[in-house]
């Protein structure tokens, strides 16, 4: 697994569960059939700046600093304009092309804002599959990623 596609997962899992320590991390992953250590995992958690904020069953879990949980808006149009290269619609589908490399940043960052319209993402290298709820719901999306722009 590369570097950016890990850094991605270990961001998804602690906005999923409740990861106490660096061992949490190692254990999640190896149950998904990820072999990593504990090392890389410490390194990965400087990098991506995780804190530890108190847990409602106690005691402290990881989190995302707190720049990246409130400015998802700010990063996806700074993400548009910076890698943007096409949208398309059919039925409930949008398709979103990318510059190489930026589509897997754009649907986490999709399905993190938490729109009403998107059921779903599927990213690549430079391609995102958003599945929204309906027809309307797909052309409401584009408009709104087009507004990013």
């Amino acid at each position: 697994m590369k570097k950016k596609e890990r850094h991605q997962l270990l961001r998804e899992l602690v906005q999923q569960e409740v990861i106490q320590k660096q061992e949490d991390f190692v254990d999640i992953l190896k149950k998904r059939g990820i072999d990593i250590t504990q090392a890389t995992i410490s390194r990965d958690i400087k990098e991506l700046q995780l804190i530890k904020v108190p847990a409602q069953e106690g005691g402290y879990q990881y989190n995302l600093p707190p720049e990246m949980n409130y400015n998802i808006s700010k990063k996806l149009a700074r993400l548009m304009k910076d890698a943007f290269v096409s949208i398309d619609t059919q039925k409930e589908f949008v398709l979103i092309k990318t510059l190489p490399g930026n589509a897997f940043a754009l649907g986490t960052l999709i399905e993190t804002a938490k729109y009403q319209e998107v059921f779903g993402c599927i990213s690549g290298d430079d391609t995102v599959l958003i599945i929204c709820r309906d027809e309307d719901s797909a052309e409401r999306f584009q408009r709104r990623i087009i507004s990013f722009i």
